[in-house]
């Protein structure tokens, strides 16, 4: 019976050992997965780093391009007001324009048979004054004429 206990005790031990021999190296493996996860996090935590500043440098820079398309907008804004303002003058300006227009138009048609007797008058004018012109080239034609045959 003793063999039999020690016999038990030795495989006991056996079993020990191996199982103290399998949790070494589950432990190391354990170990280098550790080691690795703990550079691996590094490195990420010096890439969150990096991440972090450009994200910060590349909000600073939005938030300044807001500003400029803001101070843009108003300024653009200030310029379609004035573009309005323009419009409304124009229209205002012609709707003048087509009235006095008008009213010119409604005078003329009053006054049409004035404005064609004037014309006429006008005519007999230019007519009579050329034909003064002319009598008094052929009186210094005659004239030279006449002077000239002494």
């Amino acid at each position: 019976m003793d063999a039999i206990l020690y016999a038990s005790v030795a495989l006991v031990a056996i079993a020990f050992t191996v199982l103290v021999v399998y949790l070494i190296s589950t432990l190391k493996t354990l170990s280098k997965t550790l080691e690795q996860i703990s550079k691996t996090l590094g490195q990420a935590e010096t890439q969150l780093k990096e991440v972090t500043e450009e994200a910060g440098k590349l909000l600073k820079k939005t938030n300044a391009l807001a500003e400029d398309i803001q101070e843009k907008s108003e300024k653009l804004n200030t310029v379609v007001n004035g573009v309005q303002e323009v419009g409304k003058t124009i229209y205002q300006f012609n709707d003048s324009l087509q009235s006095f227009s008008g009213n010119v138009k409604n005078e003329l048609k009053k006054n049409e048979e004035k404005v064609v007797q004037i014309i006429q008058w006008a005519d007999i004018v230019a007519e009579l004054k050329e034909k003064m012109e002319e009598i008094r080239r052929r009186k210094k034609q005659k004239k030279i004429e006449k002077n000239n045959k002494l």
